[in-house]
């Protein structure tokens, strides 16, 4: 998957198409586990917990029935647009997605 270099800033709006969201399944990291316990954010332990997912190579799968997860519990459809329900509190691999700056991105254009 191709990406640009991290010293490029992004200077793009995000859409919020969902494509980032529907694209890839994000597991927390043990640190937002840690935050969210320190948070008592709960609902989000409860889905997280839940969704009993595993690494297996460079895809996230259910531990139940190992079917490749894609869209995140939290994305929420308006209409046309998509949100995410826990925003303020989403993992840090989240916080830091750029609009731009991944394929998994709508607006994604690979610069020579």
């Amino acid at each position: 998957m191709e990406k640009r270099q991290d010293n490029e800033t992004s200077t793009m709006t995000c859409r919020r198409c969902g494509k980032c969201c529907m694209s890839a399944f994000v597991p927390a990291t043990g640190e937002d586990m840690d935050r969210w316990r320190r948070e008592d954010k709960k609902e989000i332990l409860r889905a997280m917990e839940h969704s009993k997912t595993l690494w297996a190579g460079d895809v996230v799968v259910s531990s139940e029935d190992g079917r490749i997860l894609f869209n995140c519990p939290f994305l929420k459809s308006e209409g046309e647009y998509y949100s995410c329900t826990i925003y303020e509190d989403r993992p840090k691999t989240c916080r830091n997605f750029k609009p731009g700056f991944s394929e998994l991105c709508s607006q994604f254009k690979v610069h020579n």
